[in-house]
């Protein structure tokens, strides 16, 4: 359980943080940032959840609560198995990644084939979620770069790359299933 009894500590004010099993790191260590970009992904999906209703909001809410498993996960590195912390950690799961994926294959049956590719924008919630998943797809590029220096749970980044997808077709049904999307027309205003 989490306790937030004081919300300042000042064990941040000379530029380091802790991560989850209490290794000290700069602010600015590759995997903080990751985790940074996960929770920053977060906010963008609450901005969407203003703009959505019904299961399109259900499955947000779901998401966020995954984007916080996630952001434990990246916060404590994989160490060696026999450590009783590491064997208590809380990882992101294939579950997670296949609910996602059953999610994008329902949305997407009812979305109008695409014929190009789709600029972001059209509805409000259409917008927000377009951004949410950039913000998804920069958080995947950096839990990338942190596996080729540390380990890094595989599902996690399995997690992030199928989230930046939901978040697209979602984004796309949320603009009439796509009947309004913005499509781009090459070289339209050369």
């Amino acid at each position: 359980m989490v306790n937030l009894d004081k919300i300042y500590t000042r064990g941040g004010d000379t530029g380091q943080t802790s991560l989850a099993g209490g290794k000290r790191v700069p602010k600015h260590d590759l995997r903080v940032e990751t985790y940074g970009t996960v929770d920053e992904a977060n906010s963008f999906i609450g901005l969407a959840r203003l703009a959505v209703a019904g299961r399109s909001d259900e499955m947000l809410r779901r998401i966020q609560n995954d984007l916080f498993d996630l952001g434990a996960d990246l916060a404590r590195p994989q160490g060696a198995s026999d450590d009783p912390a590491e064997q208590k950690a809380l990882r992101i799961g294939q579950s997670q990644v296949d609910r996602l994926e059953a999610e994008i294959d329902v949305i997407n049956e009812n979305l109008n084939p695409l014929t190009s590719f789709v600029l972001p924008g059209g509805t409000s919630a259409s917008a927000y979620l377009h951004a949410a998943r950039t913000v998804v797809r920069r958080a995947e590029r950096l839990a990338t770069a942190l596996m080729e220096v540390e380990p890094v749970n595989g599902p996690a980044v399995i997690y992030l790359n199928r989230l930046s997808d939901h978040l697209f077709v979602l984004a796309r049904q949320q603009n009439d299933g796509g009947a309004s999307d913005i499509l781009w027309v090459p070289g339209a205003n050369l």
